[in-house]
């Protein structure tokens, strides 16, 4: 059994328990550009 006070290293990959596909960055620049032209439409609308 592990001491309380003892540290425990664990990798990056088994601490997110998956991939990162960087498919966030994509979805967050689409709907930037998709927020950005709705406004200019309804400013200049």
């Amino acid at each position: 059994m592990a001491d309380d006070h003892e540290r425990i290293h664990v990798s990056a990959t088994d601490a997110r328990a998956g991939s990162t596909p960087g498919v966030t960055r994509y979805v967050l620049g689409v709907s930037l550009v998709v927020v950005i032209a709705v406004m200019a439409y309804i400013l200049l609308a």
